[in-house]
């Protein structure tokens, strides 16, 4: 008999939502956006210096991120930035709308997959519990692309490594889903676009792995692919829950 599956785990970018624009254009806009914010906040910032300085330390940090897992906010960096140019005392206050303006020039270009909503409907009514497990620098920034996407009331819950403050593919932040939400790995399968994050870290902390193709990155998971086998394989949405039954009988069956 199968084991049962009660459980999935989404990622959330390229997996249930995609970006519709070219990153390298939208990113000076949105960091534009922030500097405009802290400028009419009454800081004096040059704009010439302030835009690709913060985005040069902001891709800085991306790029260490993905070697300690240690996920700091975009709020932190930015603050830590002022500090740098001499701005000790800036409160989160005036911070906080700056990073909101910045994402809300991002949040445009998020859209939901054509069949996410019907695959999570279809899940839903099999009786799967499901979360969202995503790596991202702003835990507001997550939750609202997930309630733009139109898809909140799915999730028992939405997890960000920002929130959290490792990213995956360290089994902790897995394992603190699975405890907050009372499963076993064994139960669980994790969903994702990204072979290191959501593969290797699924099956570092003992869950089935899901990977999906759609919108995988080709030089990243081309980097990773012979370090990282995924267990399973779709190519959209919409063959989860066959997959899924494939591996253990759905709750409600």
């Amino acid at each position: 008999m199968k084991n049962q599956i009660t459980t999935v785990l989404f990622d959330l970018g390229s997996t249930l939502i995609y970006f519709d624009a070219d990153w390298q254009e939208v990113i000076p806009r949105a960091v534009a956006a922030l500097h405009a914010s802290l400028v009419r906040s009454g800081l004096e910032l040059d704009g010439d210096q302030f835009v690709p300085e913060l985005r040069a330390q902001l891709d800085e940090y991306y790029a260490l991120r993905e070697m300690d897992y240690t996920e700091r906010t975009t709020q932190s960096l930015v603050a830590q930035y002022l500090r740098d140019l001499g701005f000790h005392q800036v409160p989160d206050e005036v911070i906080r709308p700056a990073v909101e303006a910045m994402y809300a020039v991002t949040q445009q270009h998020w859209q939901t997959e054509p069949d996410a909503y019907s695959t999570l409907e279809n899940l839903a009514r099999q009786g799967y519990r499901m979360a969202v497990l995503s790596n991202a620098s702003d835990d507001r920034d997550v939750h609202t692309l997930v309630s733009n996407a139109g898809l909140k009331s799915f999730f028992e819950l939405v997890l960000s490594s920002a929130a959290f403050g490792i990213r995956k593919p360290d089994p902790r932040i897995f394992r603190y889903v699975l405890d907050k939400m009372g499963v076993q790995p064994d139960e669980t399968a994790m969903v994702g676009d990204t072979l290191t994050a959501d593969i290797l870290g699924a099956q570092l902390a003992g869950l089935h792995d899901i990977w999906i193709t759609r919108r995988a990155a080709p030089r990243q998971d081309g980097e990773n692919k012979q370090k990282v086998q995924p267990t399973h394989t779709i190519q959209a949405l919409a063959e989860l829950p066959q997959k899924l039954q494939s591996i253990g009988k759905p709750p409600l069956e």
